[in-house]
């Protein structure tokens, strides 16, 4: 049995899907990163000095009463809260990778395209009275002794 699950996972594509998998989240976190430390910071000082993050929504106040600063001190003080902020970075990271892997797939099939030739040019025709294939500028068939019409 060890073998056999040696087998299966030294095939190529379990290699690929793992490589692809460890890459994926790499890319995940890179993308958060410039969700949360790039992109919104502009965001919220635009829309006045908002931390995106931190908007949030107490249900439930918590052992100590509100109100909080920000998630965190909702949450240490024991708060239920509904984080909308968290929510839109994740929208906006789910956008940019979805975009992201939008012009990867693109780009594969545009190479994919390039690489595939164009189909050759005929160079034989079948014969109309013997259907023996013949070279396309024959005007009589080898084998029939036919006359051909040219065309």
């Amino acid at each position: 049995m060890l073998k056999e699950f040696k087998e299966f996972a030294m095939r190529g594509n379990v290699i690929d899907m793992a490589v692809g998998i460890i890459i994926g989240a790499a890319f995940g976190t890179i993308v958060t990163s410039l969700v949360q430390d790039v992109i919104m910071p502009p965001i919220g000082l635009l829309l006045g000095n908002v931390d995106f993050s931190n908007i949030f929504i107490v249900l439930k106040e918590g052992k100590v009463a509100g109100p909080y600063a920000s998630v965190a001190t909702a949450k240490a003080a024991g708060a239920v809260t509904i984080n909308f902020g968290v929510f839109i970075n994740t929208i906006i990271s789910f956008v940019l990778v979805a975009f992201a892997v939008f012009f990867l797939v693109r780009t594969i099939n545009k190479m994919r395209r390039q690489e595939e030739a164009p189909p050759a040019a005929p160079i034989t025709k079948d014969c109309l009275y013997c259907f023996s294939s013949i070279p396309i500028k024959a005007t009589r068939c080898p084998n029939c002794t036919s006359e051909l019409k040219a065309g």
